[in-house]
C-alpha cells in the first residue's frame, strides 16, 4: 500500500510534528508512506516539496488579504479563518498519481483550494482527512469556541465584524465545503474523542465515515533519561526544581500564558521558598518577552530545533505545564509524558484524555489560575514522583506508540479503499 501525506509545513507546528511521526510509524509498519509539503526543508527522502514557491508564497498572501478585507482591515481573526480559495493542484504530480491513499492532513494557509480538494476526490484515489482541528466540519473557523452554528449551518460568525450577517463569508464556504463533501466517501479521523465529538455534531459531515485514533510518538526518540545527566546537557540547573512551559510562540493567548503567569505569582505568593529553589524554563519564540512578568526565576530557551535538545530538556524538567484555552491532543504532552515527566493544564479540548487527574498528572479547573497553581505544586510536593512518572510512561504505551496508531491507520485505508472499489 502506498500512501501520500499532504501536509502544508514540513516541520513548524503541531500538525506537521504529528504527520511526520505518522509517516515514520507507517513505513515502520508496512507501508510505503510518503509526505508533501508546499516548501521542503531538510534532506528526508520521503519528503517532497512543492516547486514554484513564489506561487505558493501568493496563494499564501492572496487568501490572507481577502480575509482582511472581509474583516474590514482589522487583522484580530485574520489567522483564526481560512477560506482555501487559493492553492496548488498536485493531482499531476507522480507522487499523487501512484499513491493508493491520498490522506490529507492539515492543509491550510494556501498549500489547498476547495478547487483542489474537489479535484482530488474526483480523482479516484481513496481519501482520509485527520481533523487537527476543526475546520474540515466548520465553515472558515479552526476552533469554535462556544458556537455551534456548524451543527446546522455556519451564518453569523462570530469572527466576522458584527457577526457578519445570516449569508456571511462562513455560509458561503459551508455550503460549497457540503457540496465537495457529498458523496465523496471521504474517510475523516480524529486525532481526540473530543474533536471526534465535535465533529460528528457537524452538518457537513453527516452520512460520513469519522473515526478517532490518536498521533502516534517514538519512545525510541522520546524517552526517560537520567535527569542529572539531561540537565547537563541541556545546561540547566542542577540543584532546582525546574517548571517547564513550551509554545511554538510563547505569547500567544490561545496558549494561556496570562493564566500560567499568575499561576506562578501565586504560587510565589504562597510558597516564596520556591524562588529559591525552582526555576520556569521557556522554551518557544519571544520567551524572553515573558520573562519580566513572571514572579520566579526564569530561562528563556527560545526556539529549540535539535531534537535530541529537546528530549533533554523534557528529561530535565520536573513539571510541563500547558495551560491551553483549547488544544485537540496536544503533542507535547505526549511528548513529555513520553519521557516519564508529568502534566498540569486545563480540562478543556482532549486533554482529559491524556492527563488522568493526579495519577500521571494534574487536570485544573478551566480558566482557574488557582487551580492551575494548586496543580503544579501537586506535582512538586505532593505527588510519589516515581509513580506518576511510572503512570506516564505506562499510558504513552499503551495508547501512543507508533505500532498501535499504525494498525488504526491501516485498517481506516483499507476501509477507504473499500469503499473506491465499490463506487468503481
Amino acid at each position: 500500500m502506498r500512501v501520500l501525506i499532504v501536509n502544508t509545513s514540513e516541520r513548524t507546528g503541531g500538525a506537521a510534528v504529528a504527520a511526520n511521526r505518522l509517516m515514520d510509524a507507517l513505513n515502520n509498519n508496512g507501508v510505503k508512506a510518503k509526505m508533501l509539503v508546499m516548501k521542503k526543508e531538510t534532506d528526508n527522502i520521503t519528503v517532497v516539496g512543492l516547486k514554484d514557491g513564489w506561487r505558493q508564497r501568493w496563494h499564501f498572501l492572496w487568501e490572507r488579504f481577502t480575509i482582511y478585507c472581509h474583516l474590514r482591515f482589522h487583522r484580530g481573526n485574520l489567522f483564526q479563518i481560512d477560506t482555501a480559495n487559493a492553492g496548488t493542484d498536485i493531482t499531476k504530480l507522480p507522487e499523487f498519481q501512484e499513491a493508493d491513499v491520498i490522506h490529507l492532513s492539515w492543509i491550510n494557509q494556501g498549500f489547498l483550494s476547495l478547487k483542489n480538494i474537489q479535484k482530488i476526490l474526483k480523482s479516484g484515489k481513496a481519501v482520509v482527512w485527520t481533523m487537527h482541528d476543526l475546520w474540515p466540519a466548520t465553515g472558515i473557523c479552526h476552533y469554535s469556541a462556544d458556537c455551534t452554528a456548524y451543527q446546522s449551518v455556519c451564518a453569523n460568525c462570530p469572527l466576522l465584524p458584527n457577526g457578519g450577517g445570516n449569508r456571511d463569508l462562513s455560509t458561503r464556504i459551508f455550503n460549497r465545503k457540503k457540496k465537495i463533501y457529498n458523496n465523496s466517501g471521504i474517510h475523516f479521523v480524529g486525532c481526540s474523542k473530543w474533536i471526534t465529538d465535535q465533529a460528528r455534531r457537524s452538518a457537513l459531515l453527516s452520512g460520513l465515515n469519522i473515526t478517532q485514533i490518536p498521533n502516534p510518538i517514538d519512545t525510541h526518540i522520546f524517552y526517560k533519561k537520567d535527569r542529572q545527566q539531561a540537565r547537563l546537557h541541556a545546561t540547566l540547573p542542577a540543584d532546582k526544581r525546574i517548571i517547564l512551559f513550551v509554545s511554538q510562540r510563547v505569547t500567544m493567548e490561545r496558549k494561556g500564558i496570562t493564566f500560567f503567569i499568575d499561576a506562578i505569582q501565586k504560587l510565589a505568593a504562597q510558597y516564596p521558598e520556591m524562588k529559591d529553589n525552582t526555576v520556569i524554563a521557556i522554551m518557544g519564540g519571544h520567551a524572553e518577552e515573558i520573562q519580566p512578568r513572571l514572579a520566579l526565576p526564569s530561562i528563556p530557551l527560545g526556539y529549540v530545533g535539535s531534537e535530541r535538545q529537546i528530549v533533554d530538556i523534557y528529561n530535565a524538567s520536573d513539571v510541563y505545564v500547558l495551560p491551553s484555552l483549547g488544544d485537540n491532543l496536544p503533542n507535547t504532552i505526549m511528548e513529555a509524558m513520553a519521557c516519564g515527566v508529568p502534566s498540569v493544564a486545563f480540562r478543556v479540548g482532549g486533554i482529559p484524555e491524556m492527563i488522568d487527574h493526579q495519577k500521571n498528572g494534574y487536570l485544573a479547573k478551566y480558566r482557574d489560575a488557582d487551580d492551575l497553581a494548586a496543580g503544579i505544586h501537586w506535582v512538586l510536593d505532593e505527588a510519589d514522583a516515581d509513580e506518576v512518572s511510572r503512570q506516564c510512561l505506562q499510558k504513552v504505551g499503551a495508547s501512543y506508540s507508533q505500532r498501535t496508531v499504525a494498525m488504526k491507520y491501516i485498517e481506516v485505508y483499507n476501509q477507504a479503499l473499500a469503499f473506491k472499489n465499490y463506487k468503481l
